[in-house]
């Protein structure tokens, strides 16, 4: 399988490479089948953190027997030094004495490596000591990942990148390349709005310094992308048409699923119900036509209008609109088609 260089860590990863937090989501045999396979097929590097409930745990007990020829990055969510040390519980789940990459987990403003007591000093420390050999740093916020190309403090940058990115965040792969730092690409998929594999590894076929992670939770989409490894599709004027097609319609301002505006006081399941128009249109529609799913989507009615979705939204979305919009959107769509 194709491998690319991960910039100034020198750390050789395939270009399909294991997002590891839907595993969560599947029991310990399931997930040890999943990954076994992704190793088996060639590929070399799987993605996790310490907030993915038990995805570490699951790797450990899944990829142990081969550690030596495979390459783990996690992240830590924290702002301190004794909250980032929560590396050393990450290693125990993952039953390693190290992890290739540690990534700061999506931090709304950048620690200061001067500080003894940051987080950033932490993982510095941690590197000395062998625990950690890269540093790295996830983002869903423009002006912190542009900041951290500029600081020159971190050897790799995860982003949401796929082909619904703004020419902005299209721009960060290629600044990265000239810091010669790693790119990782998260939401490669735009959370499952992307539903035409093809063409987004014909997309990332382009883009020969970005590495996509795909979220993975069963076999069957895992033999997708192990098959489009072995087959990369050409980028041909029908690869083309779908791409321009998609950014037509999915373009612009929209709710990627990300989650961080979440839990709400009101339990709305934000990070669908934002985004329930795409749902409805992109997939199949009738799980969302249930009794459970009508009620789910009506505690919008219920919307304390707090704004705490909206003050956390990393992409800076009217949250509370685009929720009533989305409610509006989800009965009269129900009404046409709840008895199909």
């Amino acid at each position: 399988m194709e491998k690319i260089r991960l910039g100034k860590t020198d750390l050789y990863v395939t270009r399909t490479s294991f997002g590891a937090l839907p595993i969560q989501r599947v029991d310990f045999d399931t997930a040890r089948r999943i990954l076994r396979r992704a190793y088996d097929g060639g590929i070399n590097y799987f993605d996790t953190a310490y907030v993915y409930s038990d995805s570490e745990d699951k790797i450990g007990y899944s990829l142990s027997d081969v550690r030596d020829k495979i390459i783990i990055s996690t992240k830590v969510w924290a702002e301190d030094y004794d909250g980032a040390m929560q590396l050393t519980t990450s290693l125990k789940r993952l039953k390693t004495d190290y992890v290739d990459l540690i990534q700061f987990h999506n931090p709304a403003k950048l620690g200061d490596p001067n500080d003894p007591n940051s987080a950033y000093a932490a993982m510095a420390e941690a590197k000395k000591m062998g625990y950690v050999r890269h540093i790295g740093i996830t983002n869903h916020r423009l002006a912190v990942a542009q900041e951290a190309i500029e600081s020159g403090n971190y050897e790799t940058l995860q982003f949401p990148y796929s082909y619904l990115s703004t020419d902005a965040e299209l721009e960060l792969a290629e600044r990265c390349r000239k810091a010669d730092m790693g790119f990782i690409a998260m939401k490669a998929l735009c959370g499952g709005l992307l539903t035409n594999s093809r063409a987004v590894r014909a997309f990332f076929a382009k883009h020969d310094n970005v590495v996509p992670i795909y979220g993975i939770q069963s076999e069957s989409e895992l033999e997708q992308w192990l098959e489009l490894e072995n087959n990369v599709p050409e980028y041909d004027s029908e690869i083309d048409a779908i791409i321009e097609k998609d950014r037509k319609e999915l373009g612009g301002e929209f709710c990627r699923g990300c989650g961080y505006c979440m839990p709400c006081p009101a339990g709305i399941e934000i990070n669908n119900a934002a985004r329930m128009n795409m749902l409805l249109r992109r997939s199949p529609y009738r799980q969302y036509m249930t009794k459970e799913y009508y009620d789910k989507m009506h505690k919008i009615d219920g919307c304390l209008q707090c704004g705490k979705c909206k003050s956390k939204c990393p992409y800076g979305l009217d949250t509370p609109k685009v929720l009533q919009y989305m409610l509006k959107d989800y009965d009269e769509f129900y009404a046409e088609h709840c008895n199909d």
